[in-house]
């Protein structure tokens, strides 16, 4: 049972006009969500005279890429002090992000502060990082993140303001 050309032709086209051909990926990077377009500095957390391990972020988001920096420390030493450094370290994460409702999923790599991958093994982390955060807004210069895996939320407060221009990817 043979069907004619023409149908065949039709039907392609009908899928066409529709919008259902393939078309290549986007050449630039997307928009990301205008309001946290900037950076964004956490400067303390509750009671953290009090805490033995405690970590302030700041966070840069550009269109929809993110650079983290997390310093922590700690009043106990967990590990070999060429690493934490009397009790203070900083760790990088670069990535990307996305927003549905409040929710902010963010995912990227463990680097170094050049933005250069970080290699396994070494000290602290390394690899992937994902986060889900719910974003709650408290003003257009202060956000709170809470962390699905922290029980702190990140109070961040605005200190450059910037605009998404899209690179090429």
């Amino acid at each position: 049972m043979q069907k004619p050309f023409a149908f065949y032709l039709l039907s392609f086209a009908l899928m066409a006009a529709l919008g259902f051909s393939c078309s290549p990926n986007a050449d630039l990077q997307g928009k990301g969500e205008t309001y946290l377009q900037g950076e964004w500095q956490q400067d303390s957390v509750p009671a953290q005279k009090k805490l033995v391990e405690y970590s302030l972020y700041n966070i840069k988001f550009s269109c929809d890429s993110f650079f983290m920096q997390i310093k922590s420390f700690s009043k106990t030493n967990s590990g070999p002090d060429t690493c934490e450094r009397s009790g203070h370290w900083i760790e990088y994460i670069k990535g990307g992000y996305f927003q549905i409702n409040d929710t902010l999923h963010v995912r990227g790599q463990f680097c170094n502060a050049d933005h250069s991958l970080k290699p396994e093994g070494g000290c602290f982390r390394s690899g992937i990082y994902e986060e889900l955060f719910k974003v709650k807004k408290e003003g257009d210069s202060l956000i709170e993140f809470s962390g699905a895996s922290s029980l702190i939320p990140i109070k961040a407060r605005l200190i450059k303001r910037t605009t998404c221009t899209p690179k090429p990817l």
